[in-house]
């Protein structure tokens, strides 16, 4: 279905053909002055310089050619040569009309679909999820359901961090606590235990302690940089343990993405690319792409074109050991292997940048990734406290992700019970939805690049530009069509709007699509927040001014109800795409 702005600039475009001038000056783009008119074009004031004439007689030869036309209620060109343009009524209402019954709301699905892998986890093993771990989260996963949406082939992946230091560093901590564990055991050959010698909690703990250990102790450290190496090598006790740390630790952290409404498709981890290293690395050395620099194996990036320093891309150091460098790059030969994917995008702290351009480079100029396959790389900013300084716990740790979640929640659920009398079960039930939306969308409203201030009770606000005001909308038009009492009433019953709001309602709807395809070409889910709320805002305009149920115009309620039932079907798409749902009533 094509997007209202495209019917519109299509005639326009053929309008100022018609009067001798080239199509491209007749693009239309919304009004940045509603209170004159919907949509306008610019065109002539450009066009004016190409053919040596006023803009003003250019737009108004273009608007006496569209006087006539079906679409525009009025068109008139105003100084220094806009064109301002009014829709016809019947002419929004039909295209509501057709919007309301094609496929999600007349946004197609692509024509050349494409096979994506977003990695956007960033979790570490034995570690919990803390508050940076929420943006790639929860702007992954948006993206991930829009592209859906649009009918690519999305796979997300979590790749989680298994394979370094940590890993060893843990090992250790363990055998000098419990150093009769069997897994120690150089001589053990029997069957090592199916559950594992600790908890969640209790390796969680484990992890700081060994690292704080560690810088104090360089004999502990030593070793564990060796017991690293041995599990790398396949010790079959540390593996078994290696197992246990996995086990343990994802089992959590699906429980955490669960609670965030976040789900991958793939958990893969570090550890899947290294059988792909050492392949990986002849084939470097084999078709020269890499050298020894001060004993270690580089491949160079730097292009003729920088205005700063590139670094060459380490793959070896000079010990023959790893980087991360090589696991991404190894992870990447391992997904063009299993996936062949059209685009592989990164949803990484934008400080990681540079890091992510030498590999890209790295991949493209040595051809373990095809030129057909984009590289993108998605930097999100940090989520900061009122004081503008990353958010932190009030005695100034890193607030673990899960508690993040409890608090925002709860404080929706004290809003709740302060102002309506409810049964706990449910309230609790509802702040936990609310809270969602109120976390979810506080982060997704902001441009991804951009920094911005964790506000909690600007969040859990019910009024203004809030998840909780997106969610009570829904809920306030689910309540009158539940009150109105009938089937659901299709919007071919639709009548023409005679009103502003009933009119702007229309209008607002008629952008779904437009949006929708914008956010995704655009990896913005910010786009798709702003619609919702310039939606409930039309929405609340027009509820505020018809008294819908009791309008003794049957033809016209129903028509109104049939519009309310679109935009409530619209808020919940919307909503959805961004990772969160509503309830049924707050």
């Amino acid at each position: 279905m094509q997007k209202i702005i495209d019917i519109l600039g299509k005639e326009v475009m053929e309008a100022f053909e018609a009067k001798g001038y080239e199509k491209k000056y007749g693009i239309v783009t919304l009004s940045n002055r509603p209170d004159l008119c919907q949509y306008q074009c610019n065109g002539a004031l450009a066009a004016a310089k190409a053919y040596k004439k006023a803009p003003l007689v250019i737009a108004g030869e273009v608007a006496q050619i569209l006087s006539s036309s079906e679409s525009f209620e009025k068109i008139e060109a105003v100084a220094p040569g806009f064109l301002n343009i009014v829709l016809k009524s019947e002419f929004i209402t039909g295209y509501v009309k057709q919007l309301s019954r094609e496929n999600q709301f007349g946004c197609e699905k692509t024509k050349e679909p494409k096979t994506i892998v977003i990695d956007y986890g960033g979790a570490n093993v034995a570690k919990p999820l803390h508050v940076g771990h929420l943006r790639p989260a929860i702007i992954g996963e948006s993206i991930k359901r829009i592209d859906r949406f649009l009918g690519h082939n999305v796979i997300g992946d979590v790749h989680l961090g298994d394979w370094g230091l940590q890993i060893g560093l843990i090992l250790m901590k363990l055998k000098m606590d419990q150093p009769d564990l069997v897994y120690f055991k150089e001589d053990y050959e029997g069957e090592y235990p199916g559950e594992a010698p600790f908890t969640i909690s209790e390796l969680e703990q484990i992890y700081p302690a060994a690292s704080a250990y560690s810088k104090e102790n360089e004999e502990f450290r030593e070793a564990a940089k060796a017991a690293t190496v041995e599990l790398q090598n396949g010790d079959p006790g540390y593996r078994a343990l290696w197992q246990h740390i996995l086990n343990v630790s994802i089992e959590d952290l699906k429980k955490n993405y669960d609670n965030l409404l976040v789900d991958f498709d793939l958990w893969k981890k570090e550890s899947d690319a290294q059988g792909y290293i050492p392949g990986m690395v002849e084939y470097l050395k084999e078709h020269n792409y890499a050298r020894i620099s001060e004993g270690a194996l580089v491949v160079d990036v730097k292009e003729e074109t920088d205005t700063k320093e590139m670094p060459p891309c380490m793959i070896l150091k000079s010990d023959g050991g790893t980087l991360y460098n090589t696991t991404d790059l190894a992870t990447m030969v391992e997904r063009m292997e299993l996936f062949n994917p059209d685009e592989i995008l990164y949803v990484v702290d934008k400080r990681q940048e540079l890091y992510f351009e030498t590999v890209f480079r790295c991949a493209k100029k040595t051809v373990l990734v095809p030129e057909k396959t984009k590289l993108t790389f998605l930097g999100f900013g940090t989520m900061n406290g009122k004081d503008g300084k990353p958010f932190k716990t009030r005695d100034g740790g890193v607030m673990r992700l899960e508690n993040l979640i409890q608090n925002i929640s709860s404080a929706v659920l004290d809003k709740m019970l302060e102002n309506r009398e409810m049964e706990r079960k449910e309230a609790e039930e509802i702040a936990r939805k609310v809270g969602l939306a109120a976390l979810k969308y506080g982060d997704l409203s902001n441009q991804a690049s951009k920094d911005y201030v964790f506000d909690l009770e600007r969040f859990i606000s019910f009024e203004g530009n809030t998840g909780p005001y997106l969610l009570y909308t829904v809920v306030r038009i689910k309540s009158i069509i539940q009150k109105y009492g009938s089937e659901r009433i299709g919007a071919d019953a639709l009548q023409p709007g005679k009103t502003p709001s009933e009119i702007g309602l229309m209008l607002e709807a008629a952008k779904f699509n437009e949006v929708v395809e914008a956010a995704g070409n655009e990896y913005a889910p910010h786009k798709i927040c702003q619609y919702l709320y310039g939606l409930a805002n039309a929405f609340n305009s027009f509820y505020h001014e018809n008294k819908i149920l009791t309008e003794e115009d049957k033809v016209k309620q129903k028509s109104w109800v049939a519009l309310i039932t679109l935009v409530k079907e619209i808020l919940e798409t919307g909503i959805s795409l961004l990772g969160f749902e509503a309830p049924e009533r707050m």
